[in-house]
């Protein structure tokens, strides 16, 4: 790298030679006031020289960091100077990263606070609504209510599965600020997958036989032993089971499926002939607080935090979760776990 005090006193000192071996080629003898036009003439030529080297990218630098100050990014490109220099070169590079630096950290910080508001509103909304019924229901029995032993009991069902809702959100609150802080912690080990799963379908049985969905298990009983956080993936496991029965119609099937694949791979599939979803709202399936049916939703006691978990949980065992769906004709919900390998 070039001495950018060089290459401002070389330039300079060019200019004087020139000048000087110009006059004495010419033999002549100055006047004073020839001098003093030289002095100017020289001195111009300094400032030209200087002004081009330090003060026009000197003002570039400031312009750029009042931009940067600012937080106004929009013309920041024009000080990317794309040919090699001086130090300061080097220097109006470093005003430029610092810029783009800046820039991302603006648009981050943008985007998690519109998602902390967001986040709020959906919590806020959330709660109000299982709130304002408990609080209903309580005043209309309150009210008078007590005294029919029918609205009574109706009004008392109806205030405990708003309760139970309740639990709920807290859980699954508690659950995401748990993936948000970082402690989502795994304890990879191997178990049996079966096993896992018939637990799964014997807790879901009354649900199944309650809505008339057939659930069924499909899982091979010589597959090997598969590596994971066995309680994890028994939550992965109970959201899409339920998922599948909750949004199913009478006379529907559920199974739970299971097979070896390439790769030293069980792939695991949940599948139903349900309601199915339609193609575009497929991505956002694993959103916070999304929900294709809202009002279906809700009178189902979800929170809309059930597949964000699952999509964290498998993440953290280096999996992804799989959707097929189609209107009318159900969907499929699968993921993939390593098996372990065995050894001697």
């Amino acid at each position: 790298m070039h001495s950018l005090s060089l290459k401002a006193a070389l330039r300079v000192a060019g200019a004087m030679g020139v000048l000087v071996v110009a006059i004495r080629l010419a033999g002549v003898m100055l006047p004073v006031w020839g001098m003093v036009l030289l002095v100017v003439v020289m001195g111009a030529s300094a400032y030209a020289v200087i002004h081009r080297l330090l003060a026009e990218r000197l003002e570039l630098a400031r312009a750029t960091l009042e931009q940067i100050h600012r937080y106004d990014f929009e013309n920041l490109e024009a000080t990317n100077l794309d040919e090699e220099g001086d130090e300061l070169n080097a220097l109006i590079d470093q005003v430029y990263q610092t810029g783009v630096g800046v820039e991302q950290k603006m648009r981050e910080l943008q985007r998690i606070e519109h998602y902390r508001r967001e986040f709020l509103g959906n919590v806020s909304h959330e709660l109000k609504t299982p709130i304002f019924s408990i609080r209903g229901f309580a005043e209309t029995l309150l009210d008078g209510a007590l005294d029919d032993e029918r609205v009574r009991q109706s009004f008392v069902e109806k205030i405990q599965r708003n309760a139970e809702r309740l639990g709920n959100l807290a859980e699954d609150l508690g659950e995401v600020a748990r993936i948000e802080m970082g402690e989502l912690k795994m304890t990879m080990e191997p178990f049996s997958l079966l096993r896992v799963v018939r637990e799964v379908v014997e807790s879901f049985e009354p649900l199944a036989q309650s809505k008339a969905v057939t659930l069924g298990n499909q899982v091979p009983e010589d597959l090997p032993p598969i590596a994971g956080d066995r309680e994890r993936i028994r939550q992965v496991l109970t959201n899409l089971v339920d998922n599948a029965i909750k949004y199913n119609n009478a006379g529907g099937h559920v199974e739970v499926v299971a097979r070896l694949v390439p790769s030293s791979q069980v792939k695991v599939s949940i599948v139903d002939d349900g309601i199915g979803i339609e193609p575009e709202h497929i991505k956002r399936l694993t959103e916070r607080f999304f929900r294709v049916d809202t009002s279906r939703s809700r009178s189902q006691g979800g929170t809309g935090l059930g597949l964000a978990i699952v999509k964290h949980i498998l993440g953290a065992h280096d999996s992804h979760l799989m959707v097929e769906s189609s209107p009318g004709r159900g969907s499929t919900f699968g993921f993939s776990l390593p098996t372990v390998r065995e050894e001697g």
